[in-house]
Order: structure tokens, then sequence, then C-alpha cells
């Protein structure tokens, strides 16, 4: 099984006629994933890659001619947030959005709104996400990847690539990878993640890849004290980053005491997370604790 995107996925794209929206909407479609369309105003009627896919002017009129139950979005940081919305307006149950920089103040409108929904959001800032061997939604290459038990899930993108590729050293596959990003707002965070997999059957362990700043982290690895049953490893990212810094993510600057790297692996552990020092032992920790 896998957790938010399988085969039946229906993906449209939001900005499909852009330069990396058609790229990436092409890779995932090779991926084996089913794009059934794309959104750009102004550009309904026509279509695009090999003139397979059907191009809508608005979320509700693609909904409507595809049923997609997927959105993925490529739209500039200044129109996303708008973006985000308008999917949640047409019913998108689930939205995932890569675009990086958008305003912090224009997110917590889009978070706010949705809240009213049934919509899911990841990201916005992040990779997407990939089920292998049935859908990508996103940027993560595919070919890394293989079909497997492991859940994946990480502030980093770099660092998904990287758990991915030490899992598939050790002869262990993936259920699905999330990448859910690094800013300071985002629609879906760890611990909700957390129960999905725990939900799926054919999970049997969780890799939790955070970074130093927020609180994200102690507050996933505190639900899973008291509801996930399948074991986690977990890795944080910024263990050498001095007070006050921020690494790469916008949300990845240390304001708190607890927000360190060397205080969320403590609080983390004694909440019965395996806390590794280094991303290089990801995979043999998972294939320790699968065995054991």
């Amino acid at each position: 099984m896998a957790i938010l995107v399988d085969k039946d996925s229906k993906i449209i794209v939001q900005g499909i006629t852009g330069s990396e929206g058609s790229f990436h909407a092409e890779q995932c479609l090779e991926y084996g994933g089913n794009v059934v369309g794309g959104v750009t105003p102004g550009k309904g009627g026509q279509k695009v890659i090999n003139d397979t896919v059907p191009v809508f002017n608005t979320c509700i009129e693609a909904r409507e001619a595809t049923s997609a139950n997927v959105s993925l979005i490529f739209v500039p940081p200044p129109f996303a947030a708008d973006a985000i919305i308008e999917a949640a307006d047409a019913g998108i149950e689930l939205v995932v959005c890569i675009t990086e920089g958008i305003p912090v103040i224009d997110m917590a409108r889009a978070y706010t709104y949705l809240k009213s929904t049934n919509t899911r959001l990841i990201g916005p800032n992040c990779p997407g996400l990939l089920t292998p061997d049935q859908a990508k939604v996103g940027i993560m290459p595919g070919f890394i990847a293989k079909k497997g038990s492991v859940g994946v899930i990480s502030k980093s993108g770099t660092l998904t690539y990287e758990a991915v590729h030490q899992l598939c050293n050790e002869g262990l596959g993936q259920s699905t990878c999330v990448g859910i990003g690094g800013d300071p707002v985002i629609g879906t965070k760890m611990a909700e993640l957390l129960q999905l997999f725990e939900d799926d059957s054919e999970t049997e362990a969780i890799v939790m890849i955070g970074e130093i700043g927020g609180s994200m982290e102690i507050e996933a690895a505190e639900y899973a004290k008291e509801n996930i049953k399948k074991p986690i490893i977990g890795f944080i990212a910024g263990q050498t980053a001095p007070p006050g810094r921020r690494m790469g993510h916008a949300g990845a600057i240390v304001s708190g005491a607890d927000e360190s790297a060397e205080a969320k692996k403590k609080i983390m552990a004694s909440c019965g997370i395996h806390v590794v020092d280094s991303p290089a032992e990801i995979g043999k920790t998972v294939k320790k604790v699968l065995v054991s």
C-alpha cells in the first residue's frame, strides 16, 4: 500500500505551461503517474506534453473534466498561495506545492483557509511525494527509490534522497516518501504523517528527518510516544549550526533551547525514537531495528 498518492491518483498540474511545470509534469507522467490535465489561466483548450495533456483555465474546470484528486503546483511565489486556495475551492483532496519563496503572510492566509476545507497541503518549498512504482507528484528523482515497507518523512529534499539511497543500499524499499518542506508555515506536519504511516498496513518502519529550528520534531516525538507503535528512526540536520544562524530553510533558525539539534535528539530519544547522528547511519539502523 501507500499513503496519499498511488497509481490511481488523478493529477493536475497548476502552471503546466511554464518551463518547470511542463518539465516536471512530463517526468511525473513518464514515471507512471496519472497526469490528467493542467491549469494555466488564459490557456485553456491547449494540449501539452506531446499533445496528450489538456490545459484548463481553472481548477474547477479541470476537476469537472478529469475528476482529479491531486494538484501539483508550479506557480510563481506571488500567486502560489492563491493557487492553493483555488485548488481547495475546486475540491481537490491533496495539493502539493513545490514553489519556494512564498511570502509567509500569504501562506498564513492559505493555511487558515484550508482549515475550513477537506484539502490536505504538502509543502510549500518541498520536493513533493513519491510512491515507488506507482506515482510521483513533485520533483523527486524516481529512479533512486524502490518499492518496500519503509515510510520516509523529511524536511529536506536532499536528505530525503540520501535516506532513500541508504535504505536501498541495505536492500530496503520505501512505501511512500514525503518531503514536507522547510518553510515556517507548511500544510502537513510530521505527526500527521506518522499517523498515516501507522495506519498503513504495509509500512513497517518510519524514517523521520528533521532539522534545527521550530518545535515540529518535538511535537511529533511526543505524539509518537503515545500513538505510534511502529519503529521510528530519526535524524536532525544542522547539528553544527551556531545559534541564530539560518541554515537553508526559512524555518531552520534556532530561537529557543529546545530547538537545537542536541535538544531535539534528546527529546526524540526519550520518546522511543531511534536517533542517529549521521544520515549515513539511517539505512543500517532501520535494517537493524527491523531485524531485531
